[in-house]
């Protein structure tokens, strides 16, 4: 098929999947995995290849880097125990884990070798794309597994391709093929992203900076892999740094419009790709002799449970690991680690490894197994996406994991913290910027407004809380009259001893100008959010809040400044 008739084919599955899926009560991918699948049946159709270059040099970087900015840094910080063993010795012991079962079950060490590479590495888009119902912490913890354990797998397939084909393996090949792969991946994109730093700094248009964001990635990505590095710690290490300085290298103009276009941008991919893998599976299995297809689709679910069975045993032995930081959580029990279990995707990158097999040794011979690994990878992938997935929610449900409210109290502690900080600067502003006492004083009545309501909102959130603790102790003790309150539901301050005022009759227009004292309002307003701007990356840095916390509020901050004092041109 042509490139366009393709675009087109794409962009009708994935708007099919997005209507259809919440109608179904079926998450997004699973619904364009089906719809790849059942377009699969054409024979037309199946013509349509999925490059493995094309995954890894255009859908991977964009999504990795997009999941990278959107990771706290702070979790990562935090659950370095739990993610460093979970990203590199058990993708090690999975890998070998498939290769010896597969190998058990007839196919050859070799490709066995490369299968388990391929299969051994959750994918980080999937996870975060069927994922979020879990508490957030172990959604975090798991996002931020996948995002590095790609380069693990890569290595090992690098390792493992070379063995298949002939090369010659020693110890201190694979110990520099590890370094190389881990120290220079991290170093092309520390990098890269100095250099958008200084780069991005000069820039004041909105367009400009979001160009120059969008090439982070695949700069980071081409520069490792001329390095013979992993081009995805390269990403990865590129986006979770730039979403660190972020506020001080963008605009809240820039920051909006790319909030608006990145998220639009990657579902498309991420969309695409799902069907695209559902195609490429009917591919791979229509190229398979009937009289295989039986024996691989018992290897197929034998690596899958294999998996399953591995990650959670590789938890059990590793508990200490999986102990939360002092004041996190207690829930590190044996039903979050099925739930961890249950939640570990595969997806493109598996079938991205399993494409990249070479054909022929280095002798020109053809390599055995090959369609064995490709079959074998695609199917784990399937049932991963439409075993896993739906049955992820009702895993969720049964682990009853203690609900995670840390980020909603984060996020009210934000609120009042840079508010009261505006609150105590505001005569030294008003000086500052020559705002008359009249502004300055409206000012000071709506800011402590909105810290009353900040405060009233806390405070009922906090009621609802030990409401509910009390419920459910009563309810332990057989109290029948104990009523518990509805979960999630927050009581907010209606605000109805507030009034606003539609017109005033102290304004006369003979001796100062409204539009005089809308401009230093104005003036006013965008000093105060400047200073709350300030204080919120101060929490940041301390550890106080989160970093998707203090996202959401500067999102908050961001709005309120476009809305003062305009968006301007966004394409200069």
């Amino acid at each position: 098929m042509e490139g366009l008739e393709v675009t087109v084919l794409l962009g009708l599955a994935v708007l099919i999947g997005t209507v259809l899926a919440p109608r179904l009560r079926l998450a997004t991918p699973l619904v364009l995995l089906i719809i790849g699948l059942l377009l699969g049946f054409f024979p037309q159709l199946r013509e349509i290849e999925l490059p493995p270059e094309t995954v890894l040099l255009l859908f991977l970087p964009v999504m990795l880097f997009w999941e990278s900015l959107t990771t706290s840094i702070r979790a990562i910080r935090r659950s370095l125990r739990y993610i460093v063993p979970m990203s590199t010795l058990l993708v090690v012991a999975s890998a070998f884990a498939v290769a010896g079962i597969a190998t058990a079950m007839g196919v050859p060490w070799e490709a066995a070798l490369i299968l388990g590479a391929a299969v051994a590495p959750p994918d980080a888009t999937a996870v975060a794309a069927l994922g979020r119902l879990l508490p957030p912490r172990t959604f975090m913890k798991l996002k931020a597994e996948s995002l590095t354990n790609d380069g693990t797998a890569l290595v090992l397939y690098a390792i493992a391709v070379s063995v298949a084909t002939g090369g010659q393996i020693t110890a201190w090949t694979v110990t520099w093929t590890v370094l190389v792969s881990y120290l220079g991946g991290a170093a092309a994109g520390i990098a890269v992203a100095a250099l958008a730093y200084f780069g991005l700094r000069r820039m004041r248009s909105s367009l400009s900076i979001n160009i120059a964001l969008l090439l982070v990635p695949f700069t980071a990505f081409l520069l490792a892999e001329l390095m013979g590095a992993s081009g995805v710690l390269a990403v990865v290490f590129a986006g979770l740094i730039i979403a660190w300085i972020s506020p001080r290298i963008t605009t809240a103009a820039s920051r909006r419009q790319a909030v608006a276009a990145w998220p639009f941008g990657v579902y498309l991919l991420n969309g695409a790709l799902f069907v695209l893998i559902g195609i490429e599976v009917q591919h791979v299995v229509h190229e398979i002799s009937a009289r295989e297809i039986g024996w691989l689709t018992l290897v197929t679910v034998a690596v899958w449970i294999a998996l399953l069975v591995v990650r959670y045993l590789f938890q059990l032995l590793f508990a200490p690991f999986s102990r939360p930081a002092a004041g996190g959580p207690s829930y590190s029990h044996n039903r979050a680690r099925i739930v961890s279990t249950f939640a570990g995707f595969r997806g493109a990158v598996s079938l991205a490894i399993a494409l990249s097999v070479p054909l022929t040794t280095s002798a020109g011979e053809a390599l055995a197994g090959r369609d064995a690994v490709v079959f074998v990878t695609a199917g784990v992938i399937v049932l991963s996406l439409l075993v896993q997935g739906p049955l992820l929610p009702a895993v969720v449900r049964w682990a009853n994991l203690p609900a995670d409210d840390a980020a909603a109290s984060e996020l009210e502690l934000a609120q009042r913290a840079i508010s009261g900080a505006a609150m105590a600067a505001l005569d030294d502003l008003a000086a500052e910027h020559g705002i008359s006492d009249d502004v300055r004083d409206r000012a000071r009545r709506d800011g402590y407004e909105m810290l009353e309501l900040a405060n009233a909102r806390a405070y009922a959130r906090q009621r609802a809380s030990d409401d509910d603790e009390i419920a459910e102790l009563e309810t332990m003790f057989d109290a029948p009259d104990a009523v518990p309150a509805a979960s999630g539901s927050v009581p907010v301050a209606d605000g109805s001893g507030l009034e606003m005022i539609a017109t005033s009759t102290d304004i006369d227009v003979t001796q100062r100008s409204p539009i005089v004292r809308f401009e230093e309002a104005s003036r006013l307003k965008l000093a105060m959010i400047d200073r709350k701007r300030e204080v919120l990356l101060r929490l940041r840095r301390d550890g106080t809040i989160d970093d998707l916390v203090a996202r959401r509020v500067e999102a908050h901050l961001d709005v309120e400044e476009l809305r003062l004092s305009g968006p301007g041109d966004e394409f200069d």
